[in-house]
C-alpha cells in the first residue's frame, strides 16, 4: 500500500512537472500521537509521514531505499553564517580545505584575493586576526546615514527625490523603538528564567540528595509530591529547549550587548574591520579565522550540523549528506549583516567552487540591496543554488510593508536559482507550521522541518534549535544529493524538483492576526509551492528529469 501511495505522488508530480502545474496529492491526517518518544525527537525531520506519521522530509526512506551503498559527487556548500567550529568530532571531516591554499604561509597562493584562506573567509575580521561579536541592526545604520537630512522634518520638507528615503527613516525609527522595547522585554524574561531555574535545581537537588542532576535521572523518578513533580518536568523542558545556567547567563549577557552595542548610534561596528561599508570595491578586509569566537557565534555551527554532521560515525547526529564540504563563510554577528558582506560572501562562495549556497538568516531593512541582488544573479549565471531563511517574525512576506532581505522579488523575480525556506513543526494538526516562521504565498518558496532539531553546538556539545535557520540547511542538504547523485542537473532544475516534489498536507494551520484575532488557513497557502521538501520523493523526480537531460 505504501508503495503504491508514493507511486502515486510520484507519477503525478512527473507527469506534471512544468513550471506553471502543481501537484494536487494530499496526505491525510494520521492519529499519530503529538508527542514524540525522546529517540523520535533526535531525527524526527528524517522520518517518512507514511512510514513513521512523522511529517519529516523521509530521508532515511531515501538512504534506505534509493541512494543504499551509492556514492556521489562532492559538493562544496558555502554555509554563509557566523563562525562554525570547524574542529567539532561532528564536522570536522566534512570542511571545505582549499586545495590551491598552502595554510599559513601569509601568501595567497591561489590569486583570489583572500590570504590563507584554507576553510572559508571571516568578513567580520582584520589582519590582525580579531573578529567582530556585535554588528548594528540595519535600521541603526539607516537612521545614522539620514540623521543629519532627516532630523526634526516631515514629509512636506523633504523634496520628491528623498522622500522614499524619508520614509525608510521613519520605518527605521519605529523599528528601534520595538527593538529596544522588545530587548528590555527579553532581559527580564530571561532573568526570570535564570531565578525560576535556579530555584527548581536546587529543590529537586535538595529532594534527591544530589549535587548535580541529570535528565536521566529525570526521566526515571516519579514523586508523589505535586510540587516537585511539577518542577521535575519543568527543568525537562529546560534541558529540551537547551537552557542551562551557562546558555541562560549568555542569553543575559547577549541581550545586554545587543542594548549597548547593536542598537547604539554612536557604535562604530566596523572599527575593527577596517574597511569602508559603503564601498563595494573595497574588499582588502577580513581574515581567515573563521572558530574564533565560539562561545558567542555559535549559529554557523548548528546550521552546519544540521546540513552535513558526518552520518554514520556512531557519534553525535546525523546530517543530510556526508558528500557535503563546508564552506565557512562568516558575516554573521550579534545584530544584521551588512549588504557588502553578503555580496561578497556569495561572490566568494560561486569563485571558489561552492554550487550550493546556504544563508540561515535576513533582515527587514536593506540599504544597498543592489548589491546581493547582483551576487544573487552571478550566482545564477554560475549555476549556483542559493537557498535563505524566510526569518522568525510571524509576518506575511506577501504583505507589502513587510519586507525581508535578501529576496529575490523587485517587481519580478530577478533569478532562477533562489529559494526561501519556511518552517513547519511535527504536529499533524493547527500547529503544523512553526509559530514564529514568516510565510507568504507570493514570497516564501516552501517549508522544511524547523523545529525542536537535534543539530551540532561548539565544543563537542550538542542541543535542540529551531526556526527558519534549521529548516534552511535542511531544503540545502537536500539540494546536495541532487546535486551529488545528478551532477547533470543545473541549479534552476533542483529548485524546481524541490518545489515539485515536496509534500502537501491537507491541514488548516492557524494564524494570529494584526488585531490578536485567530484564522485558520490552509497550510498550502503559506508558499508557493504549498509543500515541505521530502528527499525521497525529490530523488525519485531528479532520476527521471537528469535521464531527460542526458
Amino acid at each position: 500500500m505504501q508503495k503504491i501511495i508514493y507511486l502515486i505522488i510520484f507519477l503525478t508530480f512527473f507527469l506534471g512537472y512544468s513550471q506553471k502545474e502543481k501537484s494536487s496529492i494530499l496526505i491525510p491526517n494520521t492519529k499519530k500521537n503529538l508527542k514524540l518518544t525522546d529517540q523520535e525527537t533526535l531525527n524526527w525531520h528524517h522520518k517518512d509521514i507514511i512510514d513513521d506519521t512523522i511529517p519529516g522530509i523521509s530521508l532515511e526512506k531515501a538512504y534506505r531505499e534509493l541512494i543504499g551503498s551509492k556514492k556521489g559527487k562532492e559538493v562544496i556548500i558555502a554555509v554563509i553564517d557566523t563562525e562554525v567550529d570547524i574542529s567539532h568530532k561532528d564536522l570536522k571531516d566534512q570542511i571545505w580545505h582549499n586545495p590551491k591554499e598552502v595554510p599559513d604561509n601569509n601568501i595567497d597562493d591561489d590569486h583570489n584575493g583572500y590570504i590563507d584562506d584554507i576553510h572559508g573567509w571571516n568578513f567580520l575580521g582584520n589582519n590582525k586576526g580579531e573578529n567582530v561579536i556585535y554588528t548594528n541592526y540595519e535600521f541603526v545604520r539607516i537612521i545614522r546615514e539620514f540623521k543629519t537630512i532627516f532630523k526634526n522634518k516631515t514629509i512636506d520638507d523633504i523634496p520628491d527625490t528623498l522622500k522614499e528615503d524619508f520614509k525608510q527613516y521613519q520605518k527605521a525609527f519605529k523599528a528601534l523603538e520595538e527593538k529596544l522595547a522588545s530587548n528590555y522585554n527579553r532581559l527580564k524574561r530571561i532573568k526570570n528564567i535564570l531565578v525560576e531555574h535556579r530555584q527548581i535545581q536546587k529543590e529537586l537537588k535538595e529532594y534527591l540528595s544530589t549535587d548535580s542532576i541529570t535528565k536521566e535521572q529525570l526521566l526515571d523518578f516519579r514523586p508523589n509530591d505535586t510540587i516537585v513533580e511539577k518542577h521535575r518536568k519543568k527543568l525537562l523542558y529546560h534541558l529540551d529547549s537547551g537552557f542551562s545556567e551557562k546558555s541562560i547567563l549568555g542569553y543575559i549577557n547577549q541581550t545586554k550587548g545587543a542594548l549597548k552595542l547593536s542598537i547604539n548610534l554612536e557604535y562604530k561596528e566596523r572599527e575593527i574591520v577596517g574597511d569602508n561599508p559603503n564601498d563595494i570595491t573595497d574588499t582588502n578586509y577580513g581574515n581567515n579565522n573563521v572558530s574564533g569566537n565560539l562561545d558567542k557565534l555559535y549559529h554557523g555551527t548548528l546550521v552546519s550540523g544540521v546540513l552535513a554532521a558526518k552520518r554514520n560515525n556512531t557519534i553525535g547526529i546525523d546530517g543530510i549528506i556526508n558528500e557535503a564540504k563546508i564552506m565557512a563563510l562568516c558575516i554573521s554577528a550579534n545584530g544584521d549583516e551588512l549588504d557588502k558582506d553578503i555580496a561578497l560572501a556569495i561572490r566568494y562562495a560561486v569563485d571558489n567552487g561552492a554550487k550550493i549556497i546556504n544563508m540561515s538568516s535576513g533582515k527587514q531593512f536593506s540599504i544597498n540591496r543592489q548589491w546581493v541582488n547582483k551576487a544573487i544573479e552571478y550566482a545564477a549565471k554560475k549555476d549556483v543554488l542559493f537557498i535563505t531563511s524566510a526569518g522568525n517574525n510571524k509576518l506575511n512576506l506577501d504583505e507589502q510593508e513587510n519586507n525581508y532581505y535578501p529576496n529575490d522579488n523587485t517587481d519580478l523575480e530577478i533569478s532562477n536559482n533562489f529559494l526561501m525556506v519556511g518552517a513547519s513543526t511535527y504536529t499533524l494538526d493547527k500547529k503544523l507550521r512553526y509559530y514564529l516562521t514568516n510565510y507568504g504565498k507570493n514570497n516564501v518558496d516552501i517549508f522544511a522541518p524547523g523545529y525542536k532539531i537535534y543539530t551540532t553546538l561548539p565544543n563537542n556539545t550538542y542541543r535542540y534549535s529551531q526556526g527558519t535557520s534549521m529548516a534552511t540547511p535542511i531544503v540545502a542538504g537536500v539540494a546536495a544529493l541532487i546535486r551529488s547523485h545528478y551532477p547533470n542537473l543545473k541549479a534552476y532544475q533542483i529548485k524546481e524538483i524541490l518545489m515539485k516534489s515536496g509534500i502537501s498536507y491537507n491541514i488548516d494551520v492557524e494564524m494570529t492576526l494584526k488585531d490578536d484575532t485567530k484564522k485558520m488557513i490552509p497550510f498550502s497557502d503559506l508558499s508557493k509551492s504549498g509543500k515541505i521538501v521530502n528527499a525521497y520523493n525529490a530523488l525519485l523526480m531528479a532520476e527521471q528529469v537528469s535521464k531527460g537531460t542526458e
